[in-house]
């Protein structure tokens, strides 16, 4: 885990108006951000991807397809920023990260993240693989909120066949199962890749969990592809919260960005 602390006046008090709103409400947010680069891996979006993530003014971030370390790109592309993408992103924003490396290279290494404007006490990086040719990792956080109140939030990414999906599913389920007191406030966000919505059924019966977009407008959202999405491949999952808003991020800048659209979600805690 990497955690960043700032004390900037204008981010400390960005920060302190937060922590006032949080009492009523806490906003979260997942995107697939395609490792930093733009569809085809043409540019390096980092920079104004960086900046979307924080218009939307999210508590907690989910994010995949993080570049954790890369041996080349800073020599083949000038404007690629130095250290790891999570840090990058998260520079005098979140000041509490973590990261989950999951695939490793000979050149680097990227996984998920997860951002936080609320101090990070706990983190566990769990290998979910279905077999040797997807590397995927489920990234738990126990996230302190005020008044020493907690949200267990877990970040996954999940394969491109329907076998290994349905064995993450399950691993999924038994890991909250296990490692979450079963009266404890969760948010599961992440890109699934279950265009056929099958886990949500599954996650619902035995997690007591729903999709957030479902909750709210009665329908998953659509993800992909971020110009035109069609499928609905990214999920916000959530237990002892109510939805307030959910919104799908596409249009005008977002769709030059990721293959997939950004989503975020209001979210007020139960009791």
């Amino acid at each position: 885990m990497s955690v960043g602390l700032f004390f900037e006046n204008a981010g400390f008090c960005w920060i302190e108006h937060n922590i006032i709103n949080i009492m009523q409400t806490l906003t979260v947010a997942t995107y697939n951000i395609h490792k930093g680069f733009s569809h085809f891996n043409q540019r390096v979006v980092l920079h104004e991807l960086r900046e979307r993530l924080r218009e939307l003014n999210a508590d907690i971030v989910f994010l995949q397809e993080v570049q954790g370390a890369h041996n080349t790109h800073g020599q083949n592309f000038s404007n690629y920023p130095d250290g790891a993408q999570h840090e990058f992103i998260a520079h005098r924003r979140w000041p509490h990260s973590a990261y989950g490396k999951n695939c490793i290279y000979e050149a680097g290494h990227h996984g998920n993240a997860i951002l936080s404007l609320f101090p990070i006490v706990q983190m566990l990086n769990t290998d979910i693989s279905a077999h040797r040719f997807e590397s995927r990792g489920l990234l738990h956080c126990e996230v302190k909120l005020k008044e020493g109140k907690a949200v267990h939030c877990l970040c996954a990414h999940f394969g491109l066949f329907a076998k290994g999906r349905r064995a993450q599913t399950r691993a999924l389920i038994e890991y909250v199962q296990h490692e979450i007191p079963p009266d404890a406030p969760v948010i599961i966000a992440g890109d699934f890749n279950d265009w056929r919505n099958q886990m949500s059924v599954a996650v619902a019966k035995e997690l007591g969990m729903h999709d957030a977009f479902d909750l709210h407008g009665g329908q998953v959202a659509r993800s992909f592809p971020a110009r035109l999405p069609l499928f609905r491949l990214d999920r916000i999952y959530v237990r002892g919260f109510s939805v307030k808003h959910t919104e799908v991020h596409i249009g005008g800048a977002w769709q030059r960005l990721s293959d997939h659209a950004a989503l975020s979600a209001v979210l007020s805690p139960d009791g």
